[in-house]
Protein backbone atom coordinates (compact mmCIF):
# COMPACT_ATOMS: atom_id res chain seq x y z
CA UNK A 1 0.00 0.00 0.00
CA UNK A 2 1.24 3.44 -0.87
CA UNK A 3 -0.86 5.44 1.60
CA UNK A 4 -4.12 7.28 1.35
CA UNK A 5 -5.56 9.61 -1.24
CA UNK A 6 -7.88 12.42 -0.21
CA UNK A 7 -11.35 12.81 -1.65
CA UNK A 8 -10.22 16.07 -3.24
CA UNK A 9 -7.26 14.39 -4.94
CA UNK A 10 -9.46 11.59 -6.28
CA UNK A 11 -12.05 14.10 -7.49
CA UNK A 12 -9.28 15.99 -9.31
CA UNK A 13 -8.22 12.75 -11.03
CA UNK A 14 -11.83 12.16 -12.10
CA UNK A 15 -12.21 15.76 -13.28
CA UNK A 16 -9.14 15.28 -15.48
CA UNK A 17 -10.90 12.31 -17.08
CA UNK A 18 -14.28 14.01 -17.69
CA UNK A 19 -15.78 12.49 -14.53
CA UNK A 20 -14.65 8.96 -15.31
CA UNK A 21 -11.42 7.34 -14.14
CA UNK A 22 -8.50 7.61 -16.55
CA UNK A 23 -7.50 4.37 -18.23
CA UNK A 24 -4.63 3.96 -15.79
CA UNK A 25 -6.82 4.38 -12.65
CA UNK A 26 -8.90 1.58 -11.13
CA UNK A 27 -11.30 2.50 -8.32
CA UNK A 28 -12.22 -0.64 -6.37
CA UNK A 29 -15.26 -0.38 -4.10
CA UNK A 30 -15.10 -3.21 -1.54
CA UNK A 31 -18.66 -2.91 -0.19
CA UNK A 32 -21.30 -5.58 -0.78
CA UNK A 33 -23.10 -5.52 -4.15
CA UNK A 34 -26.34 -4.07 -2.74
CA UNK A 35 -24.56 -1.08 -1.22
CA UNK A 36 -22.57 -0.59 -4.42
CA UNK A 37 -25.75 -0.56 -6.52
CA UNK A 38 -27.34 2.12 -4.30
CA UNK A 39 -24.48 4.51 -4.97
CA UNK A 40 -20.80 4.48 -5.90
CA UNK A 41 -18.09 6.74 -7.28
CA UNK A 42 -18.57 6.98 -11.06
CA UNK A 43 -16.46 4.48 -12.96
CA UNK A 44 -15.64 2.39 -9.90
CA UNK A 45 -15.88 -1.38 -9.91
CA UNK A 46 -17.25 -3.61 -7.19
CA UNK A 47 -15.03 -6.31 -5.74
CA UNK A 48 -16.47 -7.07 -2.28
CA UNK A 49 -13.91 -7.39 0.53
CA UNK A 50 -14.78 -11.04 1.11
CA UNK A 51 -13.99 -11.82 -2.56
CA UNK A 52 -10.88 -9.66 -2.97
CA UNK A 53 -8.34 -12.39 -2.28
CA UNK A 54 -9.90 -14.63 -4.94
CA UNK A 55 -10.42 -11.82 -7.47
CA UNK A 56 -7.28 -9.70 -7.06
CA UNK A 57 -5.97 -11.02 -10.40
CA UNK A 58 -8.71 -8.96 -12.09
CA UNK A 59 -6.46 -5.98 -11.34
CA UNK A 60 -3.58 -7.36 -13.44
CA UNK A 61 -1.68 -4.57 -15.14
CA UNK A 62 -3.35 -1.75 -13.20
CA UNK A 63 -1.17 1.37 -13.12
CA UNK A 64 -2.95 2.86 -10.10
CA UNK A 65 -5.59 1.45 -7.72
CA UNK A 66 -7.73 3.28 -5.17
CA UNK A 67 -9.74 1.16 -2.74
CA UNK A 68 -13.01 2.52 -1.30
CA UNK A 69 -15.20 1.56 1.67
CA UNK A 70 -17.74 3.41 3.85
CA UNK A 71 -15.39 4.99 6.41
CA UNK A 72 -11.88 4.46 5.01
CA UNK A 73 -10.84 1.75 7.47
CA UNK A 74 -11.49 -1.52 5.61
CA UNK A 75 -10.14 -0.03 2.40
CA UNK A 76 -6.73 0.37 4.08
CA UNK A 77 -6.61 -3.40 4.59
CA UNK A 78 -7.84 -3.95 1.03
CA UNK A 79 -5.14 -1.62 -0.31
CA UNK A 80 -2.50 -3.60 1.60
CA UNK A 81 -3.75 -6.83 0.06
CA UNK A 82 -3.86 -5.38 -3.46
CA UNK A 83 -0.46 -3.74 -2.97
CA UNK A 84 1.07 -7.11 -2.10
CA UNK A 85 -0.15 -8.56 -5.40
CA UNK A 86 2.60 -8.68 -8.05
CA UNK A 87 0.24 -7.96 -10.96
CA UNK A 88 -0.39 -4.34 -9.99
CA UNK A 89 2.22 -2.07 -11.54
CA UNK A 90 1.68 1.24 -9.77
CA UNK A 91 0.58 2.83 -6.52
CA UNK A 92 -2.24 1.38 -4.43
CA UNK A 93 -4.05 3.86 -2.17
CA UNK A 94 -7.03 3.87 0.15
CA UNK A 95 -9.61 6.67 -0.04
CA UNK A 96 -9.15 8.65 3.19
CA UNK A 97 -12.42 8.87 5.09
CA UNK A 98 -14.18 6.58 2.61
CA UNK A 99 -17.54 7.38 1.10
CA UNK A 100 -18.63 9.18 4.27
CA UNK A 101 -16.22 11.98 3.28
CA UNK A 102 -16.93 11.86 -0.48
CA UNK A 103 -18.92 14.88 -1.62
CA UNK A 104 -18.55 14.24 -5.33
CA UNK A 105 -21.23 12.66 -7.49
CA UNK A 106 -22.44 9.12 -6.90
CA UNK A 107 -23.70 6.82 -9.60
CA UNK A 108 -26.50 4.35 -8.85
CA UNK A 109 -27.52 1.26 -10.73
CA UNK A 110 -31.19 0.88 -11.54
CA UNK A 111 -32.67 -2.32 -10.22
CA UNK A 112 -36.15 -3.76 -10.09
CA UNK A 113 -36.04 -4.07 -6.29
CA UNK A 114 -38.10 -1.11 -5.09
CA UNK A 115 -38.65 -2.73 -1.69
CA UNK A 116 -35.38 -1.52 -0.21
CA UNK A 117 -36.18 1.60 1.81
CA UNK A 118 -32.56 2.42 2.58
CA UNK A 119 -31.22 5.34 0.58
CA UNK A 120 -27.77 5.31 2.20
CA UNK A 121 -25.06 4.14 -0.18
CA UNK A 122 -23.33 2.22 2.62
Amino acid sequence: MDGEISCEELQALLDDGDGEPADDLRIVDIRNPGSFERGHIPGSENIPANELTDRVEELDGADRVVTVCPKGKSSVQAARLVGSYEGVDGPVESLAGGLSEWDGPLEAEVSGDAGDESAAPF
